[in-house]
């Protein structure tokens, strides 16, 4: 390994690798295409990050000479934050492309030049249908957490995006699980492959310093089972999953009435608030995440104590990869989960697959002693946290920022284009601020008719000669008494009267 990448990961305190590190970078160094499989949080990124920026020419012609495709917005950040915490002593020019930014940065960024490209599928594709990007130089090629692109539904993204880069290259599949599909992939794009697993067959697939508690609550009673465990002893950052969006805004929301400082991030959200509560998240001025799955990837935070499952995760990959951003590193952690009566056998199956010694979770409610003995909560904690102990500084606290974001929502109040054409057609019946009607021409005063003398005028009010021109409308037909016209003329007081046909 060259001395100023070692040197430049000594400045961050990393020293001695990981296994999949030690597994990963003496066979990528040789050029070897090699699938690396380990748990999550035990280094992945780095096993392809140091061959990486020993493999490219910095600066080199401005063309990408490396191209790290991953899933997830967040995940990209990360990936680029590695790979220029490991290459700050090289002149290495990184670049992030996702969607919801706006192209501009981007597009300049590439004609100025870069050398590692790290970004989502769909923006990839957009760049390349450009005529942006130019992957004909791409000497290394990574797939980042491949089983999840596949589960997104990325396939047909990534099979065009190899079709993009030259067929002579080197290719390194990463992932913490290895479905069959990611294997056929694998099969498929990698030229002899080298299948590296940190861990033997027999191992567990979660991190061993990661304490997992697991309790089966009522719905009505998370919110104040979740306010005792944020109360814990020594409890850090805390991270907190959940299935549904809108339920992550909810649950953000009461925390930070019951005093504690937190923010969601979900997929509805703009990339810019997203980050904004990321950074919020990384700074401390915020302590507590509430996240759907789109941030249970690439999240690598220092400091993160707790993992919080709001409900039972839909299978024990998603298990595996929303606790995994705890307990990273070496680090100890905790992992909670609430199981809800109707996610049973949901659990089960989890319990089963990943072979965990919770079949059956003990209930668990917000008064329960085994609550506060396992969490090391104390006894006198409420569901409200105590304003002497409310010293962060909170979301607003960090300013957004503006990234030119595409297809963002219009803000509360702005008028839609639903709302002007009810404006419209309310403007042509009456006139604004009045119950007259809109101004129009002078209509001559009608006498008074019945509802079939208006539907039989209607039908005969015109004709048109065999010339083309309008004639002169034609007599209206009046009611008749007994068969006979009677003259309006001669009895004009009559309203049943009318004059005789000629």
């Amino acid at each position: 390994m060259a001395d100023d990448i070692v040197a430049a990961l000594a400045d961050h305190q990393i020293i001695n690798p990981f296994p999949i590190q030690s597994l990963a970078i003496p066979l990528a160094l040789k050029d070897h295409d090699l699938i690396g499989q380990a748990r999550t949080g035990t280094g992945k990124t780095m096993g392809f990050t140091v061959p990486i920026l020993q493999k490219i020419d910095a600066p080199g012609d401005g063309r990408p000479q490396a191209l790290v495709v991953v899933p997830t917005r967040e995940l990209a950040v990360q990936v680029t934050r590695d790979i220029e915490m490991a290459g700050k002593r090289r002149e290495v020019r990184v670049l992030t492309v996702y969607g919801g930014r706006a192209y501009e940065p981007q597009l300049e960024a590439l004609k100025r030049g870069v050398d590692v490209v790290v970004g989502t599928p769909g923006r990839l594709l957009d760049l390349a249908g450009q005529r942006a990007v130019d992957l004909s130089a791409v000497k290394v090629l990574v797939l980042d957490e491949a089983d999840k692109m596949l589960d997104l539904g990325f396939l047909p993204d990534v099979e065009r995006i190899v079709a993009l880069v030259p067929q002579k290259r080197q290719t390194m599949l990463f992932s913490a699980t290895m479905p069959g599909p990611v294997i056929t992939l694998a099969r498929r794009y990698l030229e002899h492959p080298t299948h590296v697993r940190a861990e033997s067959a027999d191992a567990s697939a979660t991190v061993p310093t990661t304490s997992q508690f697991v309790f089966r609550t009522h719905q009505m009673d998370k919110p104040e089972v979740l306010a005792r465990v944020l109360q814990a002893e020594d409890r850090g950052l805390v991270m907190i999953f959940t299935r549904y969006k809108r339920q992550a805004d909810r649950i953000a929301a009461d925390l930070n009435e019951r005093g504690f400082a937190a923010a969601a991030v979900h997929g509805d959200l703009g990339q810019g608030a997203r980050e904004q509560a990321l950074r919020a998240f990384r700074s401390g001025k915020i302590d507590v995440l509430v996240a759907t799955d789109v941030a249970a990837r690439g999240i690598d935070i220092a400091g993160v104590t707790h993992v919080v499952n709001y409900e039972c995760p839909e299978n024990e990959d998603a298990y595996l990869h929303r606790i995994g951003r705890t307990g990273r590193a070496g680090e100890t952690g905790t992992a909670v989960t609430f199981v809800d009566w109707e996610d049973g056998y949901r659990w089960g199956m989890i319990n089963k697959a990943l072979d965990l010694p919770f079949p059956e979770p003990e209930e668990t409610y917000s008064t329960s002693a085994h609550l506060f003995t396992e969490l090391e909560i104390p006894t006198t904690v409420t569901g409200r946290l105590p304003r002497a102990k409310r010293t962060r500084e909170g979301l607003d606290a960090e300013e957004i920022e503006d990234l030119g974001e595409t297809g963002r929502r219009k803000p509360a109040g702005a008028s839609t284009s639903g709302d002007r054409p009810r404006e419209r057609s309310r403007s042509r019946g009456r006139a604004a601020g009045t119950g007259e009607r809109a101004a129009g021409p002078p209509k001559t005063a009608k006498p008074a008719q019945t509802t079939k003398t208006a539907q039989a005028t209607k039908a005969t009010q015109t004709t048109k000669t065999e010339g083309g021109e309008t004639a002169a409308p034609r007599r209206r037909r009046r009611r008749t008494r007994g068969g006979a016209s009677a003259d309006s003329s001669a009895n004009p007081s009559s309203p049943n009267t009318s004059t005789p046909p000629a």
